[in-house]
This record gives structure tokens, sequence and C-alpha cells, in this order.
């Protein structure tokens, strides 16, 4: 039998399209939709030939549920097959993200809703059942503790929960959402496989001061992913936390009996973001607008969360995202130091398989969610082709320098 993809030794360039779908709103709140915002739902085949012109063999790509599947058992396919269409006629692989960030509008209580594992499982099977053998590889849910913590702890997106016990109930509808979901696309389509893909969680500063928070913080980091395969045993050091806020023994054996193995682990890191910063004599109160400073880990933080994946998992693991938001030349420069890293780790023998810059175009920031500008007023300057809107309020894709550095370490070395 011929070797998966990711046991044939190439490391593959990857492109994402951004793709955060949150439709619901509240007031003093915007929907927010990347494809609606960037001009994707309308200029979708021209990102998708610019990321093939890039050189990018796989890309990142997200299904809108909410568009999709606009009510309980209705499903519009028309704009999705024209889509998958480009996939099959190019020779482009596709990493599907099934859930990035949002679920339908009838979904009431969205990850916290009593059916959601149900619901998703169900649009998976829909999806894979339509496209059987068109589309590779997905992604169940697209950095789910992030998700988990914006939904559930923080208040910030749908349903809105705070604290620990709401931390706990989106994350009891989350990791039971990504097992279902693998599990009902592995029966309709065996021949696809699954790219698990987590937000990475780095911390430094004054660690000893704040021993008891960081160590929390440091495990919870792989709290999901440690669910969906079965690793929260009675020794787990977060099996306390689980039990005081909201889960039940029969959780956890149900999570222990039902196991979603990825084939290869995605990390998404961004040195602008992933590592936080404690600082000596600073308590945070734990409300939704405590966050701690960021410091850049540059490269030494990349490393980290690639080999730390890769360790406790004994898996493949894939950059699924980076980038840097700032000039022409701040991007390139993260472009080549990031490459040049997984390439030494992969000659250190951890496993990389692959490598994401995300996005190809620039994006418009999540804080247009709660603002009134319009999008361009939100524009996060990351992607190897610009927007630039025009007089008649098109965003046209420029090329940038980026590109072409992005091409070069593409097709620089393949093994």
């Amino acid at each position: 039998m011929t070797n998966p993809w990711y046991r044939d030794g190439r490391l593959r360039f990857a492109l994402g399209v951004e793709d955060t779908f949150i439709p619901q709103t509240a007031p003093g709140q915007r929907a927010l939709d990347e494809y609606s915002l960037m001009q994707h739902d309308s200029m979708w085949q021209l990102d998708l030939d610019l990321c093939r012109e890039a050189g990018a063999s796989m890309i990142r790509w997200g299904i809108p549920w909410y568009r999709v599947n606009p009510a309980p058992g209705q499903w519009d396919w028309s704009w999705l097959d024209r889509v998958i269409d480009w996939f099959d006629e190019n020779e482009v692989a596709l990493i599907a993200d099934l859930v990035h960030y949002g679920t339908p509008l009838w979904l009431d209580r969205e990850f916290a809703a009593g059916d959601y594992p149900q619901r998703v499982a169900e649009y998976a099977a829909a999806v894979a059942d339509r496209y059987r053998g068109r589309i590779p590889h997905y992604t169940p849910v697209n950095e789910p503790l992030l998700n988990v913590i914006y939904s559930g702890e923080a208040g910030h997106w749908p349903p809105y929960l705070t604290g620990d016990d709401g931390f706990v109930t989106v994350l009891r509808g989350i990791s039971r959402g990504i097992v279902q979901t693998q599990g009902a696309i592995s029966d309709v389509d065996p021949s696809a496989d699954f790219v698990h893909v987590e937000a990475s969680f780095r911390f430094a500063g004054d660690l000893f001061a704040h021993a008891e928070t960081h160590e929390h913080l440091r495990e919870r980091a792989f709290i999901v992913q440690d669910l969906v395969t079965g690793r929260v045993d009675d020794r787990h050091p977060l099996v306390p936390y689980l039990l005081r806020h909201g889960f039940t023994e029969s959780d956890l054996e149900w999570a222990r009996d039902n196991r979603a193995e990825p084939d290869v682990i995605g990390v998404n890191y961004y040195p602008q973001h992933s590592t936080e910063l404690f600082e000596a004599g600073v308590v945070l109160g734990g409300g939704p607008g405590d966050l701690r400073p960021r410091h850049n880990a540059g490269v030494e933080g990349l490393k980290d969360v690639l080999t730390s994946f890769a360790t406790r998992y004994g898996k493949p693991v894939f950059l699924t995202e980076t980038g840097y938001t700032g000039t022409v030349q701040e991007r390139i420069a993260w472009l080549s130091d990031s490459v040049t890293a997984v390439h030494e780790l992969r000659d250190e023998g951890v496993d990389v398989v692959g490598y994401t810059w995300w996005c190809i175009t620039d994006m418009v920031e999540w804080t247009y969610r709660y603002g009134s500008g319009a999008p361009m007023d939100y524009r996060l300057r990351m992607g190897l082709w610009s927007l630039e809107e025009d007089g008649d309020g098109i965003l046209q894709r420029v090329h940038t320098p980026v590109a072409d550095a992005f091409q070069s370490h593409a097709r620089a070395r393949v093994i």
C-alpha cells in the first residue's frame, strides 16, 4: 500500500483563505463573515488562482456552514459546488475547515446547545456524502480552544458564556462535536483523512510568581486534543477543574470511550500573538477584558510549539497558520525565518509535514464586529496580495513581493 501523503518525506507549502464566520449579531455588534468582508464570496476563483500561482500545493479553505445549511435539514450547495469543481480541476489539495468559529443562525445556544454535536455531525456527513472522494482532508474545527475561550469564557462570541463554568460547557460541546464529526465523515468517506488544527498558547515572563495559573493554562493549551484523543484519564491534572465546573464522571467516561485520532496535528503560531507575558505584581481579575500583554518569541516560540505537539501526541505536525502583520519587509523577514526554522526542525528529526502562510490576502480584523467603520478601516496587512479598494468599492488584489518570496521558498526545496 502506498504511504499516505504525510509519510512521504515531503514538506508541503500551503496557503490559507481567512474564513471566520460569526453570523449572529447582538446590540453593538455586526456579523463577522470574512468571505463577504474580503469579497472572497464573489472573487473566490481569483483568490484560489493566486494561491496556485504562488506555488501552494495545499489550501486551507473553510465551508460557510451557516450558508450551506440555512435551516435544519435544508441544504444549498450551489456556490460550494463551483468551488469544489475548482479543486477538482486544479492540482491543489483542499484542507476543508468545517467550522471556523461560527454556527448557523438557527442553532439556538450555538456550541452550548445540547444537540450541537449531533447537528455538526449531520452537517459533516452531508458534506462528505455530496463530495465523497473529492475533499481529501478535513479539519473538524479550527482552533477549538480559542473558540472555547471566546465563546465560553470571555463572552465575546455566541453563546456569550463567561467564566470557568461557561468554558467547560462550551468545551464539552466542541470536543464531542469533533469526535462525532470525524466519525460521521469516516462512515461516509473512508478515504478522507483529518488534520486537527489548534491555536498555540505559550507563556513567558515572571512564571514563578504566577506558578499555579501558569501550570493551569499550560495544561489547558492541550485540553481539547487530550479530550478528543482519549487522554483525559484519572491522572490528568485538569480532571478536578473539569469536575468542579460542570463535567460529570459520565462525560469523562464518554471522552475516554469515544475518540477521534487525527492523522496530522495542525499548529497555528503567530510570533506577535502566541506568547502571553506574565508580569510581576500584576494579577488579572479574570474578566473578558483582562488580557496579558504579548511577547514576540520569534522562531524560538515556533520551534517550541511544533516540538511540543509532536512530542505529546506522536503525530506528524503541520504549521497550519503563521504570518506577520506589518510591512512587506517585515513579512518577508518572518517568512524567511519561519521557513528556515521548519527546515531546521525537520533536520533535527521533528516530523513537520507542512508550512502554511495565513493568509493569501490581507484580512479584516475581528474588531470590525464591534466597530462602525468600513471593512478596510480594519485591514490587517498580512497577505501575499494586498487588498486595495478602488473607486467602485471593489477590493483589488495587488501583488506584493511577499508573494514572490513565498513562491521561492515553496519551489526551492520539496524534500
